[in-house]
C-alpha cells in the first residue's frame, strides 16, 4: 500500500485543486451566467458522449488493465520514476499491447459512430418535444465523444505503467480550466451557442493531446505490433478477445445506468431540470473523488494479484481500498450535508436549484456505494468469473430503466436519484457476494460497519441538532454543526484507528514537516 497511499495521495491533491477549479465554475460561473438549459445541454452532451465511449472502446480500458501484466517484459532493465516504482527500460517490451490498444477503440468509435447516426430519428423524436436544444446538436456527441475515447485509452495506459499523477491533472485540472475559459468566453459573449458548443469539444480535444505526449514522452511506446508473440501466445490472445467481447456487451449495461436519470429527465421534464440535476449531481460527486485516485494506482496491483492467484493479496487490497474510501467518502457526504443549506445559500440563483436539496443526499450516498464497491467489481472483472459482470450489468440497467420509468413521472428528480440509488445498491450486493464465493476475497470486515455506523451517527445528531437546537444564522449554524459533529467523528476516526492508513500517512506526513522545520 506504500505506492499505493504515496500516489493516491498526489493523486487526491491534484484531484481537488481540480474540485476547487469545479467549485468555482460551479458556484460562481455556471449558475450565474447560465440558464438551467443551457447547463443541461452541456451536461447532456457530455453524458451522451460518455455513454458513446463505453460502448465504442469494446472494454479497453478494462482490458488494459487486465492484460498488460500478461504482454509486458521487463527486458532485464529498470530505470526508476519520481512518480512511482521502477518502469521497464531499454530493451523492455509491451509487445505491441499498445498498438492494440489504439486500434481496437478505433474500429469500435467507427461501428457506434454509424449505429449513432442510424438512430437520429427515433431519439429526435424522444427529446424533440421537451428537449429541441439538444436535437440541435445531436451530431456534436460525435467529435467530443473521439477526443474523450483517446484521453481515457492514454491515461489508462499510463495508469498501468504506474503513472497516474499527469494524467490525473489533465483530467481533472486542466480540462475543468478549459472548460471554465469556455464556459466565461459564452458568459461574456464571446461565443455564441455555436462556439460553446464547439469549444466544448476543443477543451477535450487539448486534453487528448495532452495524455499522449505526455504518455510518449515515458519511453518504450510503439505502434507496431508483434506479430511473433500474437502466434507464440494464441490462448493469450483468445483469452483477450472473450474478455472483450464480454465487456462490450456489458459495457451497453454498465455504461448506460450511471446515464440513464440524465437521459430521462431530458426526455420527459427538459433540459431546465436536467440542468437542476446536473449541479445536484455536481455537488453529490464529490464523495466519490478519492475513489478515481486511489483505484487508478492500485488496480494493476489488484489484476496482478488475481493473476497470480493471490487470495490473501486479493483480499487485503480489496479491504484496505474500501475501508480507506468508505471513511474518507463518508465525511465528505457529512461534510456536504451538514452544510448543505449555506451552500444553495451561497449558490447564484440558489433558489432555481435547492429543489434539488434531497437529491443531492441521495445521489451522494449513490456515490459512496460506487466509491466503497467499484474496487471488488474491478476484482471480478480481472478474474476468471469475469462473465458473471455481465449478468449483473444487465440486472443494473433493467432496474435502472424500471426505476426510472416508474419514479420520475411521480417524483421527478427526486426519483431519478431514488433509482440510481436502489439499483447501485443491488448491483454492489450481487458484486459483493460474488466475490466473496468465488475468489474467496470477503470485501467487508468489522472495520468498515465500524465506519459505517459512525457516518450514520453524524448524519443522524445533525438532524438531531437542526431540530431541537435550531440556529437561525444560517452561517454560524453550518460551522459550529461542522466543527462539533465533523470535527468530533474525525477525532473517533482517528483514535479508533478506523483506517490505519490515513493515521500512518497522516504522521509520516507530520514527520515530514518537523524534519523540514
Amino acid at each position: 500500500m506504500g505506492i499505493i497511499a504515496k500516489q493516491s495521495i498526489q493523486g487526491t491533491i491534484v484531484t481537488y485543486l481540480g474540485v476547487a477549479v469545479g467549485f468555482v465554475t460551479t458556484f460562481f460561473v455556471l449558475t450565474r451566467f447560465l440558464t438551467a438549459e443551457e447547463i443541461g445541454l452541456a451536461r447532456v452532451l457530455v453524458d451522451a458522449a460518455t455513454l458513446f465511449i463505453g460502448l465504442a472502446q469494446l472494454g479497453t480500458s478494462s482490458s488494459i488493465i487486465r492484460f498488460y501484466p500478461h504482454f509486458k517484459s521487463s527486458g532485464g532493465q529498470e530505470f526508476r520514476s519520481s512518480e512511482g516504482p521502477s518502469e521497464p527500460a531499454q530493451g523492455a517490451s509491451d509487445h505491441g499491447f499498445f498498438f492494440w490498444t489504439i486500434l481496437i477503440p478505433l474500429v469500435g468509435f467507427a461501428l457506434f459512430a454509424a449505429l449513432y447516426c442510424a438512430c437520429y430519428t427515433p431519439l429526435s423524436q424522444w427529446f424533440g418535444e421537451k428537449s429541441p436544444l439538444f436535437v440541435e446538436y445531436y451530431y456534436m456527441v460525435l467529435p467530443m465523444a473521439f477526443f474523450m475515447l483517446y484521453q481515457t485509452i492514454f491515461e489508462t495506459n499510463a495508469n498501468v505503467r504506474m503513472h497516474i499523477v499527469v494524467p490525473r491533472a489533465v483530467r481533472e485540472l486542466i480540462t475543468r480550466i478549459g472548460l471554465l475559459v469556455v464556459y466565461l468566453l459564452y458568459a461574456f459573449e464571446w461565443l455564441n451557442i455555436n462556439g460553446f458548443v464547439i469549444a466544448l469539444c476543443a477543451v477535450y480535444a487539448i486534453a487528448m493531446l495532452c495524455n499522449m505526449g505526455y504518455l510518449f514522452s515515458l519511453g518504450n511506446i510503439s505502434l507496431r505490433p508483434d506479430w511473433e508473440f500474437l502466434r507464440n501466445n494464441y490462448s493469450l490472445v483468445r483469452q483477450y478477445m472473450i474478455y472483450t467481447g464480454f465487456l462490450l456487451i456489458s459495457a451497453v449495461a454498465s455504461v448506460l445506468a450511471p446515464t440513464l436519470s440524465s437521459f430521462f429527465i431530458t426526455a420527459e421534464m427538459g433540459l431546465n431540470y436536467t440542468g437542476v440535476f446536473a449541479i445536484a449531481t455536481y455537488i453529490a460527486v464529490m464523495v466519490s473523488i478519492p475513489y478515481r485516485s486511489m483505484t487508478a494506482i492500485a488496480s494493476p496491483q489488484l489484476a496482478t494479484a488475481i493473476k497470480e492467484s493471490n487470495q490473501h493479496e486479493t483480499a487485503h487490497l480489496m479491504q484496505q481500498v474500501s475501508s480507506t474510501l468508505l471513511l474518507i467518502g463518508g465525511m465528505i457526504l457529512c461534510m456536504i450535508w451538514l452544510n448543505i443549506d449555506l451552500i444553495f445559500h451561497i449558490l447564484p440563483n440558489g433558489k432555481i436549484y435547492a429543489s434539488a436539496r434531497q437529491v443531492v443526499l441521495i445521489l451522494g450516498t449513490s456515490q459512496l456505494f460506487i466509491a466503497v464497491c467499484s474496487f471488488t467489481s474491478s476484482a471480478l472483472n480481472y478474474s476468471r468469473f469475469y462473465a458473471f459482470s455481465l449478468l449483473f450489468s444487465f440486472v443494473l440497467t433493467t432496474i435502472s430503466i424500471l426505476l426510472n420509468n416508474l419514479l420520475i413521472p411521480h417524483l421527478g428528480m427526486e426519483g431519478a436519484a431514488m433509482s440510481n440509488l436502489i439499483a447501485y445498491a443491488i448491483y454492489f450486493v450481487l458484486i459483493v457476494l460474488t466475490v466473496r464465493f468465488t475468489l474467496h476475497a470477503p470485501t467487508f470486515t468489522r472495520q468498515h460497519f465500524k465506519i459505517l455506523i459512525l457516518i450514520v451517527l453524524i448524519l443522524n445528531l445533525n438532524f438531531l441538532w437542526q431540530k431541537y437546537l435550531p440556529i437561525n444564522n444560517i452561517w454560524i449554524s453550518s460551522i459550529l454543526r461542522s466543527l462539533v459533529l465533523l470535527g468530533g467523528g474525525c477525532a473517533v476516526a482517528w483514535a479508533k484507528k478506523l483506517s490505519p492508513e490515513i493515521n500512518q500517512q497522516v504522521r509520516s506526513l507530520g514527520e515530514r514537516l518537523k524534519v523540514k522545520g
